[in-house]
């Protein structure tokens, strides 16, 4: 708890006696103050006690920070007595720590990815090595105007798909200057629908960067646009401009042809199977067998 102000006790007055009297009528109130031990400094700071009080009831009611009505979003303020002395503090809800907690793990993901190398590759997983020996070939033959086919590598949650083809990329970027630009591709159907006006650009930029790795497919709420005029879009210039293109999904490619086929409003076949070709033309087909490495 982040101490804000301390506050000493001072000479009682009739006001102060009345709205202290009037507060323990409140049975979070009174319970408050018994818990905290509170009696001997709660009758001059009852005012201060009451709003952290109304703080605590907002956090009972609240379902997550888009709704708090405290002052400090994501805050209560919570009472203390130290040495007969009020301390009021700010503490974190539950909603804002997992937040919190979300956001830190996204920040080591993303250090994690933004540092995966070859040397760093678990080899002891004998299961792993046919992957890994496909992912070192591709890079000893990889050159700007060779036209070589990326990756569909599929496998449980958390086996280490998308770190696997990150140290790929990095190595291709760092010992062969080559371009690369990879997205979650949940977060930029996201990002596109909020931002409309990016999306020339970003199409644009995906059709024709030398490397794109579209991370978790099959992870989205799909829509007919999200299929057709960004999915289908990038992957109808990426095959035309024969550039290599990864995908990491948790779907086998026959799961992905049912997932494609059914959007929120309609069912389409033959869209989905149009996308699925495509896939496969512009990639080789992995499974990448392991155990959760996220635990």
């Amino acid at each position: 708890m982040q101490s804000i102000k301390k506050y000493q006790d001072s000479s009682l007055n009739e006001e102060v006696q009345k709205n202290y009297l009037e507060y323990m009528q409140d049975n979070d109130f009174a319970s408050l103050v018994k818990k905290e031990k509170l009696e001997n400094v709660a009758k001059n700071n009852a005012n201060l006690i009451m709003d952290s009080v109304i703080e605590l009831k907002n956090c009972q009611k609240c379902q997550g920070l888009y709704e708090c009505l405290n002052k400090v979003e994501g805050y209560y303020l919570y009472p203390k007595k130290d040495n007969n002395i009020l301390d009021l503090g700010y503490v974190a809800c539950a909603y804002k720590k997992e937040i919190d907690k979300l956001r830190e793990e996204k920040n080591n993901s993303a250090k994690e990815l933004a540092n995966a190398r070859f040397k760093e590759i678990d080899m002891s997983d004998k299961k792993r090595i046919a992957l890994i020996k496909w992912l070192k070939n591709f890079y000893d033959e990889y050159q700007e105007y060779k036209d070589l086919k990326g990756l569909y590598l599929h496998g449980v949650f958390g086996s280490g798909k998308t770190y696997l083809i990150y140290a790929l990329l990095n190595e291709l970027k760092i010992n062969k200057r080559v371009d690369y630009i990879a997205v979650y591709f949940p977060q930029l159907l996201k990002d596109l629908k909020d931002d409309w006006d990016s999306y020339g650009f970003k199409i644009r930029e995906m059709s024709n960067v030398p490397l794109l790795l579209i991370d978790d497919i099959g992870a989205e709420a799909l829509s007919e646009w999200g299929r057709d005029e960004v999915l289908g879009t990038i992957l109808q210039n990426r095959m035309n401009n024969h550039l290599p293109t990864f995908f990491t999904s948790n779907l086998t490619i026959e799961e992905l042809e049912q997932h494609l086929a059914n959007t929120k409003n309609s069912i389409d076949k033959v869209k989905s199977r149009r996308i699925i070709e495509r896939i496969k033309q512009l990639t080789v087909d992995l499974e990448l067998i392991s155990e959760n490495r996220r635990n």
